[in-house]
């Protein structure tokens, strides 16, 4: 077995959790179709978060002088498959080109060197690649509903302890990354705790009356995580690492006392539910 094919394993057995060196890192499979054979083709990457809905994939080949063989496919065959933790979705890619590109290697740059040491080995110019989900929303994941809302949550506690990393790494500053890190939780936090507020939690209380206080509760510690991701945003523009760092550590303790007690609360129910 190869070590690509362990670490597919791996990510599939665990919900996207793996060891070795892409242990405590962002990691996605993505599934291209061959450009010559047009069979699948599963390859595991690194990435960086782009705003909700988006992630960047670089074609570095870890410093080799050709492009990649995921990258051929994908320039002929646009439509790929991303699994990201317990979640699967399509997606097209787009490669990047002048400024944009740019930008975004820049960012990739300064939140891990490593790329730039790739780049300078391999003698090219390593193409940056954004992979945009066809289908607005959340992605296919568990079957049952309670398994759905956990697999969301552990989506929000990995990204949430991955940027305290970040940010307490981070030196003097606080890089253009490690901002849109922050900004694209701030806004996956915002959308999900709006589609409970306005979906989910309506049709608990229509199917189950007597839940009506807890559901009050939890609509009310949303407010509580909204009025703290708003400080986070605020701290961004204005504070230092230090002060960022404070604002996670409160967001990570409000947010995963949420999360614990929606999931105690909500999951036994959900997965009767009849919708």
């Amino acid at each position: 077995m190869n070590f690509n094919t362990q670490v597919i394993e791996e990510f599939r057995a665990n919900g996207g959790r793996v060891g070795g060196p892409f242990e405590g890192g962002r990691l996605l499979l993505l599934t291209t179709t061959g450009a010559r054979s047009g069979a699948p083709h599963t390859t595991p990457l690194g990435y960086l978060p782009d705003g909700v809905g988006r992630v960047l994939v670089i074609a570095s080949a870890g410093g080799s002088p050709k492009n990649p063989a995921w990258f051929h496919n994908l320039v002929a065959r646009p439509r790929v498959t991303v699994e990201s933790g317990d979640f699967t979705y399509e997606a097209d890619a787009v490669v990047l080109a002048g400024a944009e590109r740019d930008a975004a290697f820049a960012r990739a740059v300064e939140a891990e060197p490593g790329w730039g040491e790739y780049e300078i080995r391999s003698g090219r110019t390593l193409p940056v690649v954004a992979l945009v989900p066809l289908v607005a929303g959340p992605p296919g994941g568990p079957e049952t509903p309670g398994a759905m809302l956990v697999a969301v949550h552990d989506a929000f506690r990995r990204e949430l302890r991955l940027i305290r990393a970040e940010v307490a790494a981070s030196g003097a500053g606080v890089g253009a990354q490690l901002r849109i890190n922050c900004l694209s939780l701030c806004q996956g936090l915002g959308n999900h705790h709006l589609g409970e507020d306005q979906q989910l939690f309506p049709l608990l209380e229509r199917r189950h009356p007597r839940l009506a206080p807890e559901l009050a509760r939890l609509r009310d510690e949303h407010e509580t995580i909204k009025a703290l991701l708003d400080e986070l945003r605020r701290v961004l523009d204005s504070g230092g690492p230090a002060s960022l760092l404070a604002e996670v550590d409160r967001l990570t303790g409000a947010l995963e006392a949420h999360l614990d007690r929606e999931e105690e609360r909500l999951v036994p129910l959900l997965d009767t539910l009849e919708v």
